[in-house]
């Protein structure tokens, strides 16, 4: 669904930024830097079962970390020391609080790690729709609150969260990476793609942004909150520097 509508004194409908997170927020993917470390040795099989079709991304990511060998906040503090945030995202969130324009990050990781890395850079008030956990006796807990009714067994759907925001009026920029963000990709009215989303995208005909940083993106915004319409970064490349 495309934004038709419009909430703003200027008549134009108001920007939201959504992005996921591993691969795209995060420079690493923060799952499996975390499985890598405290996961059982098998649990690239358990993925490539995942890549292979064999599996949803939901039973995928509550089998690896059933066997996780720490426990919430060795595994905070991990992420912390080793994970970043991808430049500008700092400046993009810094820019929409500025213009009261909503922000968030949309992932089908686990809440968890998210909140961590972005305690640790500085911008823990990024709201964050997630699948919720809860640990307790060794064991996680999982909550799919952001999806479609009736589909909750299916995990969380970006797609959904999209949807949400444009049913407020808002015109909304997704960046993302990987096959889960292609639900979203399909609604959201600006995208910005790198790695097999890109591909995806191609595949599909879905006009798109390159991504390999937040500079484009922040650019982009800018852009539309001021006339419209959004820009396409320097050269159309949607990575030159943005100007802070």
């Amino acid at each position: 669904m495309k934004t038709t509508g419009a909430n703003s004194a200027s008549g134009r409908p108001r920007p939201a930024v959504l992005t996921d997170f591993d691969d795209t927020a995060a420079v690493q993917n923060v799952a499996e830097l975390l499985l890598n470390r405290f996961g059982d040795p098998d649990w690239k099989d358990v993925r490539q079962s995942f890549r292979d079709g064999y599996m949803d991304l939901k039973e995928y990511q509550e089998i690896t970390f059933r066997n996780i060998h720490a426990d919430r906040a060795t595994m905070q503090s991990y992420v912390k020391e080793h994970a970043n945030l991808r430049p500008y995202f700092k400046e993009l969130w810094r820019f929409c609080r500025s213009n009261d324009i909503p922000m968030a990050v949309v992932s089908q990781g686990l809440d968890f790690y998210i909140e961590a890395l972005l305690e640790k850079e500085g911008v823990a008030r990024v709201p964050v729709y997630a699948v919720g956990t809860e640990f307790h006796d060794g064991s996680i807990s999982y909550h799919y609150n952001h999806t479609y009714p009736g589909k909750e067994s299916q995990g969380n759907s970006k797609g959904f969260v999209v949807e949400s925001f444009q049913e407020r009026g808002c015109h909304v920029f997704f960046a993302g990476d990987g096959r889960s963000d292609l639900e979203a990709a399909r609604v959201a009215d600006v995208i910005f793609a790198h790695k097999s989303l890109a591909k995806f995208c191609d595949d599909e005909g879905i006009s798109y942004q390159p991504f390999e940083d937040f500079s484009g993106m922040l650019l982009s915004v800018r852009e539309f909150s001021r006339n419209g319409h959004a820009g396409n970064g320097p050269a159309g490349n949607g990575h030159g520097e943005a100007e802070l």
